[in-house]
């Protein structure tokens, strides 16, 4: 394996220092990495003056719609707009066709994101049979695969019935796992008619005549589902917050010293309803898009730590899902490759994060969360080698007709962001430099 020295880059944002890379590991940081590297005859010398190292960034909500969806993507195209992304492990949500709901589906997925070698891929198991609420997935056979599972969710659907959340909040205990909920009462937002809510409930649903999806549907499945865990004893994940009485129900419950973890998506951090006035369906999002108030709320409860993480909910779709009129729209955004852009933006150049801040929110905690041993792990010494370097400074416009994913349907579509990642070193290799896909952990050649 290749040596690598990357000479300059600040870890953190922080003061310079070299980095060696080595058999898939950080060798050395600082001063000695240099010295160290003449142990080497293969050493490959990267230059990344004006770069901040992080760790790389750890996604655990993606939707790569392998198998059966693989007109809106594959695990191969999902892969690899996560690693230009910054991403050297994603989460596969369960939604696939078919269903993540056997152990033979997840090690599937498991197999297609070894085989591709731009991120690791750990596959999601749902919560019940074809996410249709009624009957308990084969969680423990998951679990006992050699996919691992440990985190189930039927994310794009909620599981309403308390009794079958309570028992599958009871199972995942005994695998060490946790249930990661999608909080949408469907009774409140009408999903069971045939005129089911289209955006955020509010004074633009009333203006526009649009069905309007309270916040109280959210915040009513996450207070429920705080209490229930707390009864049992389980771990309890809240997909893609979105509300301000959101973030305040899950301070209270942390401040109780209930195991709930929460994440929010770069879209909500920064866009709003009022976007919704142009009828463009790429606006329309589950749960949708909220109002300035709610936006500030969420950049505080992650500036804080009532939100844990940044979750992408990485939704592509094929362009006929969205070329289409509002209402017939499916419902999702792009994120993968737009992620670190956003909450710079968002987040860092508002002062509300450091740089620090970005790494646990993006890499540590969610690698906490799900147990990693291999991710998230500090900039340090004989530390695992899945980092990324980026340029700060840069300031692009975004395009989605270059990104990596078959989805072309991202609302930053036209915006000047700024940030972008340079380099992803995925156990010790660079699967992107110079900003642009460069070979795969298994050898195969990048192309855009």
């Amino acid at each position: 394996m290749t040596t690598y020295l990357i000479t300059g880059a600040k870890p953190y944002g922080e003061e310079p220092a070299d980095l060696l890379i080595h058999d898939g590991l950080i060798a050395a940081l600082g001063p000695s990495a240099a010295e160290q590297a003449g142990r080497y005859d293969d050493v490959t010398t990267v230059e990344a003056a004006g770069l901040i190292a992080l760790p790389g960034m750890v996604d655990l909500h993606t939707h790569l719609r392998e198998p059966g969806r693989e007109d809106a993507e594959t695990v191969e195209t999902g892969t690899r707009a996560a690693a230009l992304g910054g991403f050297t492990a994603v989460h596969a949500m369960a939604n696939s066709s078919p269903v993540a709901d056997t152990a033979g589906v997840v090690e599937q997925v498991h197999r297609l994101g070894q085989e591709s070698g731009w991120s690791e891929v750990y596959p999601v198991g749902a919560v019940t049979v074809g996410l249709a609420g009624e009957q308990l997935a084969e969680l423990g056979a998951m679990a006992e695969s050699s996919a691992k599972v440990r985190m189930f969710s039927d994310d794009g659907m909620c599981v309403h019935n308390p009794v079958l959340m309570r028992r599958a909040l009871e199972y995942v205990k005994n695998v060490d796992g946790f249930v990661a909920q999608h909080a949408q009462d469907p009774a409140l937002t009408g999903w069971d008619t045939e005129n089911p809510a289209q955006m955020n409930e509010g004074e633009v649903s009333s203006v526009l005549g649009l069905p309007g999806w309270p916040a109280v549907a959210e915040e009513a499945i996450i207070a429920r589902d705080v209490l229930l865990a707390q009864h049992v004893g389980s771990r309890l994940h809240i997909c893609h917050v979105s509300t301000k009485g959101s973030v305040e129900i899950i301070r209270w419950a942390k401040e109780r010293g209930i195991a709930v973890t929460a994440e929010v998506t770069p879209h909500h951090l920064l866009l709003t309803d009022e976007l919704v006035r142009s009828y463009d369906p790429v606006y329309k999002v589950n749960p949708p898009l909220r109002t300035a108030e709610d936006v500030e709320a969420l950049r505080e409860g992650l500036a804080d730590g009532t939100i844990d993480v940044i979750g992408t909910d990485h939704a592509p779709h094929p362009t006929q899902a969205k070329e289409c009129e509002w209402v017939h729209a499916a419902m999702g955004m792009t994120g993968l490759e737009t992620a670190l852009p956003v909450v710079q933006h968002a987040m860092v150049e508002t002062g509300l994060i450091s740089w620090r801040r970005f790494a646990e929110v993006t890499s540590e905690r969610p690698a906490q969360i799900y147990g990693h041993a291999h991710h998230g792990r500090p900039l340090a010494a004989q530390e695992p080698a899945n980092l990324i370097l980026v340029d700060p400074h840069a300031a692009r416009r975004v395009d989605p007709e270059q990104h990596a994913t078959k989805g072309r349907n991202s609302p930053f579509r036209g915006l000047e962001l700024p940030g972008q990642v340079r380099a992803t070193f995925l156990s010790g290799h660079p699967v992107v430099l110079d900003g642009e896909l460069h070979t795969s952990l298994t050898g195969r050649k990048g192309q855009n």
